[in-house]
């Protein structure tokens, strides 16, 4: 029961960190604050995190994760989804959704201060990890003969982490400009990747793959993909476990 008792109260910390962390930004944000928000002592705050920035990096982490875990169920209840248009589409989607991530992508000053920075180097080998679980994606991918092969493959990891983070940094860049819903932005989005970087998998593959049976390459290919990212998920829960004082 204490074991239980004590994840619930440091959810609940997590939770009223990163609303306030929205709301105030990280200069004027306080452990005393976060404190009042999520009903504890400010003793009982620091039981879990040593200082504000170690908590504020985990509320990142958590976000992160989030994310990280609808994409792997999008992948496991639909094959389609280890495609990069259709991985990258929903990605999008998933970083509107996540005020933190918004700002860490955006590299909010505001919001963030030198929190982006210190992230980096805090988690900087869980990034690299992240680079070789998209770029063992796109091998296995290219195996299958999903993606094209007329480029390097180092070279079409960067073109795709390039077209997603356009995408993300219009969103503050040309809001005013943008189409009217997030899902059509989406599909712009995948569109792009996936007329640069896949083959056509079906006949008459177009900006949508079409209706009806899933390729046997895309089947063949999905759960090696599909074990990449639950290894890059179990190393997530591995350094948020890691951020909690014990």
């Amino acid at each position: 029961m204490e074991r239980a008792e004590r994840a619930e109260r440091a959810e609940r910390i997590l939770e009223a960190a990163g609303e306030l962390l929205l709301a105030w930004g990280y200069g004027r944000l306080t452990i005393e604050e976060i404190a009042r928000r999520a009903q504890v002592g400010k003793g009982t705050v620091y039981l879990h995190w040593k200082t504000k920035e170690a908590l504020l990096l985990a509320v990142v982490l958590k976000a992160q994760t989030r994310t990280h875990q609808r994409q792997l169920e999008r992948m496991r209840a639909d094959p389609w989804q280890i495609l990069p248009s259709r991985h990258a589409g929903g990605l999008f989607l998933d970083f509107l959704d996540e005020p933190v991530l918004r700002a860490l992508y955006t590299d909010d000053s505001d919001i963030l201060g030198r929190l982006n920075d210190t992230a980096k180097k805090e988690f900087a080998e869980l990034i690299a990890h992240g680079d070789r679980t998209l770029y063992r994606h796109l091998e296995v991918l290219r195996a299958h003969g999903l993606l094209r092969d007329d480029t390097d493959l180092h070279h079409q990891q960067y073109t795709l982490m390039a077209i997603v983070t356009g995408f993300f940094l219009s969103e503050a860049l040309l809001h005013d400009r943008a189409p009217d819903t997030p899902e059509v932005r989406a599909e712009l989005l995948a569109r792009t990747v996936r007329s640069t970087l896949e083959t056509p998998v079906v006949p008459g593959h177009g900006p949508c793959p079409a209706p009806g049976p899933v390729p046997d390459a895309v089947v063949a290919a999905a759960p090696e993909v599909i074990a990449l990212h639950e290894r890059l998920g179990r190393l997530r829960a591995r350094e948020m476990r890691r951020q909690v004082r014990s």
